[in-house]
């Protein structure tokens, strides 16, 4: 199958295109790089675009034919989408409707969407199911909510075939060292802490010491990358026509950061500083994932996501990614 990925060249798009050649298919990456990497583009071709560029990506598909979408186009920063909304909802929820009318001019029919479990907002009971209220917090969680409501419209009214794969937290690196994480500026925990570790940061803020968890901090449902891009594989093949599907994408099993920081210690060998600083406004306590669903109707189950395994996955493609950079930049 040829596969359009539309921000294929982020962090979890370029796993995905990855996992996707490995099983046979043609990833087409559709990128503007706007937080994509063209070193992160090597297992199919590459068209410069934006998401909202009708005539680019029509160009695109004209030229690839591809069969089906995958969409992680969107911007991801939760509190950049605080100060910029609208940006937010113009990248996030116009770039799915160009997307969306773009493929079925080309008689697509066929789409994974990159949701997120920002979009359950602050959850009244644990684990978090599918059927949990989505009630988002913030307008990145709102706009991903927003693309699921449109993507289950166009199943409705169009026949489209839709899958929106709710993802928790996502971290760690492909094991071949091809990829990992990048991002300017760094936002999630793990590499944060290795950071630390390397030396690249004075040390780790721990916001937030005294909520009502077993140490104080808060906990997350830590997903390796590889895991989550072997889902989106999984989910093209169940895609039915006229049928939304929205999964939960976790381990049911949640890490607090002061066990993330004690076990980035041991696996790095190095000291890590870490300072407690006060609450960040809507960070929830806990969010852990029912991820019974997808086991099921995906046949997907998380193989790499232990938390060493995360860990070490991330801190071996951290090590030696920053000492290509150094030795590139002495060469």
């Amino acid at each position: 199958m040829r596969v359009l990925v539309a921000g294929g060249a982020g962090y979890i798009g370029s796993h995905t295109c990855k996992a996707l050649a490995e099983a046979g298919h043609t990833p087409i990456v559709y990128d503007s790089f706007h937080t994509g990497h063209d070193w992160a583009v090597r297992w199919g071709p590459l068209e410069h675009g934006d998401i909202n560029d009708g005539a680019g990506l029509s160009a695109a598909i004209r030229k690839h034919r591809p069969e089906a979408v995958i969409n992680f186009a969107a911007l991801a920063y939760v509190g950049e989408s605080n100060t910029e909304p609208t940006k937010y909802y113009r990248s996030n929820v116009g770039g799915m409707i160009t997307l969306l009318e773009t493929m079925r001019a080309h008689d697509i029919g066929t789409m994974v969407f990159s949701s997120s479990c920002a979009t359950y907002g602050v959850p009244a009971h644990l684990p978090i199911v599918e059927s949990t209220r989505q009630d988002p917090i913030n307008p990145y969680g709102r706009s991903k909510r927003m693309g699921e409501e449109i993507l289950r419209d166009a199943c409705a009214a169009h026949g489209l075939a839709a899958i929106a794969l709710r993802y928790f937290n996502a971290a760690g690196a492909d094991a071949d060292g091809d990829l990992g994480e990048e991002h300017d500026p760094e936002t999630h925990l793990i590499p944060l802490v290795l950071q630390a570790a390397s030396g690249v940061r004075s040390h780790i803020s721990i916001f937030g010491t005294d909520y009502e968890t077993q140490d104080g901090t808060c906990v997350r449902d830590y997903v390796h990358v590889a895991d989550l891009a072997a889902a989106h594989v999984a989910a093209l093949s169940v895609c039915q026509k006229g049928q939304f599907g929205a999964y939960n994408l976790g381990t049911g099993q949640g890490a607090s950061i002061n066990q993330v920081i004690e076990r980035a210690r041991e696996i790095t060998g190095r000291p890590i500083k870490a300072v407690a600083e006060g609450r960040r406004p809507g960070d929830p306590p806990v969010l852990v994932a029912d991820a019974s669903l997808a086991r099921t109707a995906l046949q997907w189950t998380p193989t790499q996501s232990g938390l060493d395994n995360v860990i070490e996955t991330a801190w071996r493609w951290m090590s030696d990614y920053r000492e290509r950079r150094i030795e590139a930049k002495a060469g």
